[in-house]
């Protein structure tokens, strides 16, 4: 399937406007959703890129001729994915390249040493449900730094780049789990409230939303800027839950053997959203919305309990200039 068909836009959202629709589903893959288009002599960076949905993202844009930095903590885990696709004929490079999200001094250097125009950045990397209260040497609580802090970090640092590629595109993987946990303004450290593994991570999801609604003032410059959910996967994110969690989550039998339930997507299916809000035609232009199953999400609200969609708290342009404000000053912070 080609992307050459034009999105239909025939639900509305609670704004009254229609929501993109795409010819694509939830069981489409990856490179499916970017099929014929030519990314050559395009700049990307992938955060989190090597394993899980980030290599899937990675190989899709890679393959459709962009040059792509994987960006990763440990550059040498990302090394047999770029061996992997050298081997491919038409590939773009890929360049493994060091940032801890959560160290300022790591996101400060990655911006520093970047050179030139940037078309792509994907804002994949993340952990999820840290079972003790960590902090970052800043005083951060890890969840939100990692998820949140450090990608606006690197997305501010990095926006000269962003405008100088003349139509850039900002995606940030965020999570269904944001749905019941707008940003806590008075504590998003959980200084003061008792701490919450799930409540942390549902709260640093919100704000990766917010950070999407936020960089709509990035439009002039020719920046867009997109949220998503990728859906439900098993991958890496999990490796913080205990056993009897898993078992719970209905993907871990008696005798801890992990299997996905028959609605969890593969990798490459749970990357089709983020390639298509990175490189799509569909997608020009569009800017601070969120998608999920290749698809704009409608706007819901707390009473309605919703399994989908995008929390209004999440979206909401105040909310988000209000939190663009407190990363801000942040990160001024020493």
């Amino acid at each position: 399937m080609t992307n050459n068909a034009p999105a239909s836009r025939h639900s509305r959202n609670d704004t009254g406007r229609p929501l993109l629709t795409t010819p694509f589903t939830a069981r489409t893959e990856a490179r499916e959703v970017i099929e014929g288009v030519d990314l050559t002599g395009r700049r990307a960076v992938v955060t989190g890129g090597a394993s899980g949905l980030g290599a899937e993202t990675v190989r899709a844009l890679a393959e459709a001729g962009a040059e792509v930095t994987v960006a990763v903590r440990r550059p040498e885990a990302a090394e047999p994915l770029a061996r992997e696709l050298a081997r491919v004929d038409a590939a773009g490079t890929v360049h493994p390249a060091p940032l801890d999200l959560s160290d300022r001094t790591s996101v400060d250097a990655f911006v520093r040493d970047w050179r030139g125009p940037l078309d792509i950045l994907v804002a994949n990397a993340g952990i999820m449900a840290l079972p003790e209260r960590t902090l970052t040497p800043q005083g951060w609580e890890m969840q939100l730094a990692v998820n949140y802090l450090g990608h606006f970090a690197l997305a501010t640092g990095l926006h000269p780049s962003l405008r100088e590629a003349g139509s850039a595109r900002v995606v940030v993987v965020s999570s269904g789990a944001h749905l019941n946990a707008p940003f806590d303004f008075d504590d998003p450290h959980f200084e003061r409230r008792p701490y919450d593994p799930w409540a942390a991570y549902g709260q640093s999801k919100s704000a990766d939303v917010l950070l999407a609604a936020g960089a709509r003032h990035w439009a002039a410059d020719g920046i867009t800027a997109n949220a998503l959910n990728p859906g439900y996967i098993l991958t890496g994110l999990q490796r913080h839950l205990d056993d009897d969690t898993m078992r719970a989550f209905g993907v871990m039998d008696d005798e801890g053997n992990v299997a996905p339930l028959p609605y969890y997507k593969t990798p490459a299916q749970g990357a089709s959203t983020s390639v298509l809000l990175a490189a799509s035609p569909l997608l020009e232009g569009v800017t601070g919305r969120y998608f999920e199953d290749n698809q704009e999400a409608r706007i819901v609200t707390g009473e309605e309990n919703p399994a989908g969609g995008v929390a209004a708290h999440a979206v909401d342009p105040g909310t988000a200039d209000r939190l663009w404000d407190y990363a801000t000053e942040a990160l001024r912070t020493p």
